[in-house]
């Protein structure tokens, strides 16, 4: 059988940056096999699946290379870049409302011209961890992180980590076997807790306000160029814990693989109560075709 596909740069201004993602159509009718099997081929972090939904105005379904991940944000992106390419979303006066079914539950979209728009669930703030482990799984010292790491989700769960400069962001190199310890002297696998998210104050251009990097631990990719996902759970992160002024600001990703990416964030909500976190960027068609399996 044929599946249309389309290759999405997701929270990029063009080709080439972001984070790439393949959306296939019509994914449901594809084993768990094959869907895992197609990320590996690709040597992509995700590729999104379309599904269908009882529940929403469309479904879809995330993978890693080994494993379906509840949400994540650059397939967000790169699934509804691909539903307005193909003209299955009705853009009136430029603008278009809807819900997208994700297996984290339903995320609201909007659209304002190139501009798409995901509103991630409220946070879950869960355990704190000594800031000397976490640093040690990075080869960094622990007075290079400023904030207790913490446990944070909005549909996928990341150990956020605040570093005090991106010299130290730089210098981070994961130790996978450090990691594996850390995973089971905490009783933690990669399936309720992904690799932890290194963030920094401050963008890498002018118009940024934080930095962040995810080095990923084999069958994925070394390092992911921008996680929504993560990026969301940061947000709150920092909101929450009073290390940003304002709930708006611009996070950046991927500068230093070359794959510039960008996201408009808006955390929704007081810093002790918040209700969600708006995530949005654009995404660019790079290749369309079928797959044939």
């Amino acid at each position: 059988m044929g599946y249309a596909f389309d290759w999405v740069d997701a929270f990029a201004e063009g080709a080439f940056g972001g984070n790439g993602c393949v959306v296939v159509h019509g994914g449901a009718a594809l084993t768990i096999d094959q869907r895992l099997a197609l990320v590996r081929e690709t040597s992509l972090a995700e590729c999104a699946y379309m599904v269908g939904s009882d529940v929403a105005d469309f479904g879809v379904r995330y993978y890693l290379a080994d494993k379906e991940i509840p949400m994540a944000g650059h397939p967000t992106i790169a699934t509804v870049a691909s539903l307005l390419d193909r003209g299955m979303i009705d853009l009136t006066d430029g603008q278009a409302t809807f819900t997208l079914e994700v297996g984290a539950g339903v995320l609201p979209i909007h659209v304002d011209g190139d501009m798409i728009t995901m509103t991630q669930m409220a946070p879950e703030f869960g355990r704190v961890f000594d800031p000397a482990v976490i640093a040690d799984i990075y080869g960094l010292a622990a007075a290079d992180i400023i904030a207790p790491p913490q446990v944070v989700s909005t549909g996928t769960p990341f150990c956020v980590t605040v570093l005090k400069d991106k010299t130290a962001l730089k210098r981070a190199k994961l130790d996978i076997p450090k990691l594996e310890a850390f995973r089971a002297a905490s009783a933690t696998t990669r399936a309720d807790l992904m690799e932890p998210f290194l963030v920094t104050l401050g963008g890498e251009t002018a118009t940024g306000d934080t930095f962040s990097r995810l080095l990923l631990a084999p069958p994925s990719l070394p390092e992911d160029p921008f996680t929504g996902s993560a990026t969301g759970c940061m947000a709150a992160y920092l909101w929450h814990h009073g290390l940003i002024d304002y709930p708006e600001f611009v996070a950046e990703q991927g500068h230093w693989l070359g794959r510039a990416g960008q996201a408009q964030v808006q955390v929704l909500g007081p810093r002790d109560n918040i209700t969600g976190v708006k995530l949005g960027g654009k995404g660019y068609v790079l290749m369309r075709g079928e797959l044939a399996i």
